[in-house]
């Protein structure tokens, strides 16, 4: 578990998956240029129902949250690729972990708190000793787009696919 001063990191709790389907789908369904739920009923089922992935093996579903108990931010850790659920070629990347769908409560942006989800995926894949990590995001999400790289992730032009009209790119993280 990683500590920041305002938030922890931990695995979700049954009873906060409904919240934190809920944040999720607050986050994608307010970003500008990103499908609407009617445009994409089926990934936004996912994201309501985010909980469900806790039932693939390797796969966590992580929440920060504050001293108070509230949730700030959630994502989805795959330990085993084969189970991440995207388009492309993502799923057979030997060697790799991932992580899809992170999303943080806006009123907690700005915060550090995507960052530190990020950061404890990172150690969760280092402590499975795989080779690297693989990421997808949108031109939507500029913000997370910027903290991916300041991070270390290099785009990866092989993982991008299309998810319906929508084009989303593929980054990769050596560990």
């Amino acid at each position: 578990m990683i500590h920041q001063e305002k938030y922890a990191v931990r695995n979700a709790e049954p009873g906060e998956f409904p919240e934190i389907g809920k944040l999720m789908v607050q986050v994608y369904s307010q970003l500008e240029g990103f499908p609407k739920e009617t445009e994409q009923p089926a990934y936004y089922h996912l994201l309501t129902h985010i909980g469900e992935f806790v039932n693939k093996p390797e796969t966590e579903l992580l929440v920060a949250v504050s001293a108070g108990g509230d949730i700030a931010g959630a994502v989805v850790f795959f330990g085993d690729m084969q189970y991440y659920g995207s388009g492309g070629t993502a799923t057979r990347e030997p060697n790799a972990a991932g992580f899809r769908l992170l999303a943080v409560s806006p009123s907690a942006r700005g915060q550090g708190v995507g960052k530190l989800l990020t950061l404890e995926c990172i150690r969760k894949a280092r402590a499975k000793k795989v080779r690297h990590m693989v990421i997808h995001t949108t031109a939507a999400m500029q913000t997370a787009w910027k903290m991916y790289e300041n991070l270390g992730f290099q785009r990866a032009e092989d993982l991008d696919f299309m998810q319906g009209e929508l084009p989303v790119y593929g980054f990769r993280l050596v560990l």
